[in-house]
């Protein structure tokens, strides 16, 4: 089958069906979308007309983005964050689509309250997930993935697993993402694809792909040496032209999966 190429639609900055229609002229697989801002609570012929419109374009839902922008670190907030992310599992399924991605928090490195209260949350998504068939697919970049790999092994079931972006993990903890792949290859059901840099002051910069630190020529074989034959979704989050980018992204991907045999 081979690797895929979608793009996280709001990347465009525009309309839904505008977006939808974008990537189609690009001639990709599939779109991501956010669904936090109320699609939980679509009617059953808001989420035919959302599939129809993305079918009708020759494009598959890659994934849903269920990113409430807390993480699981706050005990007195998860009650109603678990519930809201499995909703957009139920609503990923309906879509025909099996991945949800989100952010769970920064991961502390030693056992404490802090990382029981996100653990317990997790396994409740996890086995959650698992008994529909879908996979919450936790973003990597905001600690090492031998840290996150640890964390999801204790979790005691599969359906949260890894949303991989190498950017994050060069760019915010200075990881590499052949070593971080070959960590977490178990875990692996999508990804994002996105460059950048990590900056001397502690910062970080996106940069379209090709112009940052991650080596695609390295990070892509290991993925497809890991077993991924799944979505190498764009995202990109800055910009004055991101139309132009994701286009750029996509001639990019496609040489290095021809290149690869990917």
């Amino acid at each position: 089958m081979g690797m895929k190429i979608g793009v996280m639609v709001e990347s465009f900055r525009c309309d839904f069906v505008t977006g939808v229609k974008k990537a189609a002229a690009l001639g990709i697989s599939g779109i991501q979308k956010y669904a936090t801002s109320g699609e939980i609570n679509w009617s059953e012929s808001q989420i035919k007309e959302a599939l129809d419109i993305v079918k009708s374009n020759g494009l598959v839902f890659s994934a849903l983005c269920g990113d409430f922008g807390h993480g699981f670190t706050d005990e007195s907030k998860n009650a109603d964050l678990v519930e809201k992310s499995k909703r957009v599992v139920d609503l990923a399924k309906k879509l025909e689509c099996n991945v949800v991605t989100t952010h769970i928090g920064v991961v502390p490195a030693e056992e404490n309250k802090t990382k029981e209260i996100m653990r317990k949350a997790c396994r409740e998504l996890a086995v959650y997930a698992d008994s529909v068939e879908a996979a919450f697919a936790v973003e990597t970049g905001p600690e090492t993935a031998e840290l996150l790999g640890d964390f999801l092994d204790s979790l005691g079931a599969m359906g949260v697993r890894v949303n991989f972006d190498p950017a994050n993990l060069v760019m915010v903890v200075g990881d590499n993402p052949v070593t971080a792949v070959d960590r977490l290859k178990k875990y692996i059901v999508h990804t994002h694809a996105k460059d950048g840099k990590k900056l001397d002051n502690g910062g970080y910069i996106e940069l379209p792909l090709g112009q940052g630190d991650v080596n695609f020529d390295t990070y892509l074989p290991a993925l497809k040496n890991a077993g991924f034959d799944g979505f190498l979704t764009i995202e990109r989050e800055v910009g004055d032209t991101p139309e132009k980018d994701i286009g750029l992204a996509v001639d990019f991907l496609r040489e290095k999966i021809a290149k690869y045999s990917l």
